[in-house]
């Protein structure tokens, strides 16, 4: 069996210039980097964007219905189905807690049970973000405590929607969200693995 897989490997940075940074967790950086297995020893730039990285909640009920919400996203122009999710912007937070929290906020729910179902880098070309995507079942509704949503957020529209119905809409190219398609087609898989 192949042991295929990604292993950390970091190569020299000369010098590091930030382009855009302030109060908010996402900053834009420049730095000048050097490969090891470059002969010549040239250096090159790259664009960076610093993010702490996201938790994903995936609700499903009893019925097999998935709770979704539909927001706008402005860098896309889109109002996007989307699941419960939060960026881990707490250093040092399990991001499961995250989950658990952006559930509560977001849609007034909580849950019994947790289940990691995938970690991916969303786009490590250009950004060292990570989304931490988890299951959440034996669903029950919550308070969001002194949590007030703004901008976005304010304008949540919540939905359930049948598993089957959605995994068909990600398969037709109708739902786009990557966190949502990824984890409607991971949970795919382990139902036909018997997970």
């Amino acid at each position: 069996m192949s042991m295929l897989r990604d292993v950390p490997e970091s190569w020299p940075v000369e010098s590091r210039t930030d382009l855009h940074r302030d109060g908010w967790v996402v900053a834009f950086r420049t730095d000048q980097v050097r490969s090891p297995h470059d002969p010549d020893g040239d250096s090159f730039r790259r664009l960076v964007v610093e993010h702490p990285g996201a938790a994903v909640a995936v609700a499903i009920d009893d019925d097999d219905n998935v709770l979704c919400l539909r927001q706008y996203r402005h860098p896309a122009q889109m109002r996007f189905v989307e699941f419960p999710a939060g960026v881990c912007d707490v250093p040092g937070e399990d991001p499961l807690q995250v989950a658990i929290r952006e559930l509560r906020e977001e849609a007034e729910m909580a849950a019994e049970r947790w289940t990691h179902l995938i970690s991916v880098w969303a786009s490590p070309g250009i950004s060292a973000e990570q989304h931490h995507l988890y299951l959440a079942e034996g669903l029950s509704a919550a308070s969001r405590g002194d949590f007030e949503m703004h901008h976005e957020e304010a304008d949540l529209e919540l939905v359930w929607v049948p598993y089957a119905e959605l995994l068909d809409g990600v398969l037709a190219g109708r739902i786009t969200d990557a966190p949502v398609a990824l984890a409607v087609l991971t949970i795919a898989a382990r139902r036909a693995r018997g997970a």
